[in-house]
């Protein structure tokens, strides 16, 4: 009984000390629910639409199917194998006619007697192998197949590519709404502030009503502002989340912050580099040349022969019952051994005016690369220029917001001393206001053209 007791005594104290470790590590694991899965930097929102857009896992797919293709024309030039079984019942054995001389020389000339020759049951199985020796559009087929895959990993690439561009951009229109929501939350509520305050003064008759109506009517106006940037939040984390492949009522952590000092002026005399084959768009249209020049040269082989070798055995049994199982009756084989050499001679010229296509085919591809160079200095040149100026901007900006931020204090402590009047303090908030709006504006056109110039450049991988 004592020992009962004592483990009694035990399991209660364990059971004691579990629970004071759940109680310790509550707030950790309920942490972990919180953020676990939707906490992200732009990295991993990049990565997570790798794994979720069905735009990406589509492009994967295809690299998988130019892999079963591949395998497939290999195929072709691999033994083909068949087996057959033939089972005929001539329920009425066919009428053959021969002379009448042939039974009776007597016969008049031009009389025939029907006869039937055969049997009801008649068998034939067998088996029969092919082999492709030689035939041009199989030995260029393997080149296209090949081709064909690295086409389809080349198409991955451009699509990464395009999903990060795209990622970026809506991941820093999150980023920039949310933090022009907390600069109007911190206008309202030094518009609130000043609101309560100038309203106490009037009501113990120190300043005139149209004062504190004045400031009613910005701080009405800057909570209108708020509901909208609310909305537009909730709308760009839709956008990201519906970009990324994420469940759209699922919450989302943004962990990355909006940062100027990680951008670089590029100097006047910079020179702007051009790496055609970083672009995924041109490297596209390379293996597009290169598909399109086998495609040539399988129609320039085409008046090339074909070979192929086949062989086939088979069993052959005549029954006048149905009695194939019967181990006593005979099966007689039949085998052979061949080659067929087709010679192409002359096919309504069909031949000569496919190739005159390829060839079209491959100029144009070869038109178009020359037009895609043009394209990538086109928006290589651009780009850099855009960030430019959106840098040079974004500088301006941040004076104009540290500037509107010192005349809006000098005006608050004019105000404070009553040489200041409440429409000159409203002018200066509004100022401040409209500053910290275009300085945010001004930080995302950077990250925007900043995002254009590296996939201008290839720099996106």
């Amino acid at each position: 009984m004592k020992k009962s007791k004592d483990q009694m005594n035990k399991t209660m104290i364990n059971l004691k000390v579990s629970l004071i470790l759940v109680i310790a590590l509550l707030p950790a694991i309920i942490k972990a629910q919180k953020t676990g899965g939707s906490d992200f930097t732009l990295q991993a929102a990049i990565d997570y639409a790798t794994k979720h857009n069905a735009n990406y896992l589509n492009a994967e797919l295809d690299i998988k199917l130019a892999e079963y293709k591949n395998k497939e024309v290999i195929g072709i030039g691999l033994p083909q194998v068949s087996g057959s079984i033939d089972l005929k019942d001539y329920f009425k054995i066919p009428t053959s006619l021969i002379p009448a001389q042939f039974l009776n020389p007597n016969a008049p000339a031009g009389t025939f007697i029907p006869v039937q020759f055969g049997t009801q049951w008649n068998a034939t199985a067998g088996i029969s192998v092919s082999q492709l020796i030689f035939s041009s559009d199989y030995i260029v087929g393997l080149q296209a197949a090949k081709e064909f895959k690295d086409l389809s990993q080349k198409s991955l690439t451009r699509t990464k590519v395009e999903t990060a561009v795209t990622i970026t951009k809506a991941y820093y229109s999150v980023l920039v709404n949310r933090e022009r929501l907390k600069t109007l939350t911190a206008n309202i509520e030094r518009i609130k502030k000043l609101y309560d305050d100038t309203k106490a003064l009037n009501e113990a008759g120190f300043v005139e009503k149209i004062d504190s109506d004045r400031l009613e009517l910005a701080y009405n106006n800057l909570l209108t502002e708020k509901e909208k940037v609310e909305r537009l939040i909730g709308l760009s984390e839709t956008l990201l989340k519906f970009q990324m492949g994420y469940g759209l009522t699922e919450p989302i952590t943004l962990s990355d912050e909006l940062k100027a000092e990680q951008f670089q002026d590029l100097e006047s005399g910079t020179n702007i580099k051009v790496n055609y084959a970083s672009r995924p768009e041109f490297s596209l249209l390379e293996s597009q040349k290169r598909i399109n020049e086998l495609d040539l040269k399988r129609y320039r082989m085409s008046y090339l022969p074909t070979l192929a070798g086949y062989a086939a055995y088979n069993q052959q049994a005549q029954r006048s019952k149905f009695d194939f199982f019967d181990t006593d009756q005979k099966w007689f084989p039949i085998g052979i051994v061949g080659a067929t050499l087709n010679i192409p001679i002359f096919s309504g010229g069909q031949k000569y005016y496919k190739t005159q296509q390829a060839k079209l085919n491959l100029q144009k591809t070869v038109n178009t690369m020359d037009y895609m160079k043009t394209v990538i200095e086109f928006e290589t040149i651009t780009a850099s220029i855009t960030y430019k100026n959106a840098y040079a901007s974004m500088l301006t900006q941040q004076k104009n917001k540290d500037l509107a931020k010192s005349i809006y204090e000098t005006s608050r402590k004019k105000y404070d001393a009553g040489i200041g009047s409440s429409l000159e303090l409203i002018t200066a908030e509004t100022a401040l206001k409209e500053a910290e709006t275009n300085y945010l504006s001004a930080i995302y056109d950077l990250i925007i053209a900043k995002t254009d110039l590296d996939k201008a450049q290839g720099n996106i991988k």
